[in-house]
């Protein structure tokens, strides 16, 4: 018998980093896969590496670890990706860029934004009569919680990099695998998680930065 209850699973982030071949198209066709899956791809950055001919694209998206596992397998199907590699959160420096123009016409409220960026170890970057502009790297949980902090201020203008990642020394190994961390059959080792402590009073959770 059918029934038209559906198992429920918990939809977190995932970040994910592909060594592509550098390429017209490439990018088109992987995003082609997030969406014929229905997956929304929250940030996307891409950079050159340090193999002539070869990108890094760093991924991160919402999902659900079922899904997740046959999006990685339709990755590693495709012919221009060279290797896949899961970033899990515990495994992983993660770090986002966001520069963030603040309205601060009067002292009271300049000297309330530069003790917040004190405290978050972001910096002022430029000035006018009328607002600050302010640069903070960091993981994005961070940056989420200095702009929920300084938004009752008026925020006017915000540009994020989005996510870029490298696994730690011990994080993700190749081991035969095609990508780090990645069967060659597509299966996930290690599913991503949401772990990771966090140090009590620190915005950063305690990381070197």
């Amino acid at each position: 018998m059918y029934s038209d209850k559906k198992e429920w699973h918990p939809s977190h982030r995932h970040v994910i980093s592909l060594m592509v071949v550098d390429e017209p198209g490439v990018l088109t066709r992987i995003s082609n896969m997030f969406f014929k899956r229905n997956f929304n791809i929250d940030t996307l950055t891409v950079s050159p590496s340090i193999i002539n001919g070869q990108s890094r694209i760093t991924l991160s998206f919402f999902g659900d670890d079922s899904v997740y596992e046959q999006l990685i397998k339709q990755l590693n199907k495709l012919i221009d990706v060279i290797k896949v590699s899961d970033l899990p959160k515990g495994d992983t420096v993660i770090r986002d860029l966001c520069l963030v123009r603040v309205t601060a016409k009067d002292a009271a409220t300049q000297n309330q934004l530069i003790n917040y960026c004190r405290f978050y170890r972001a910096r002022i970057v430029d000035a006018t009569h009328d607002d600050l502009m302010v640069e903070m790297v960091g993981k994005p949980e961070k940056i989420d919680a200095f702009l929920e902090l300084v938004g009752p201020l008026g925020i006017k203008e915000v540009s994020r990099t989005g996510v870029t990642a490298l696994a730690r020394g011990n994080g993700v190994k190749g081991n035969g695998m095609r990508g780090n961390g990645v069967k060659g059959n597509g299966s996930v080792s290690g599913a991503s998680t949401s772990a990771g402590s966090k140090t009590a009073g620190s915005p950063d959770g305690g990381d070197v930065r």
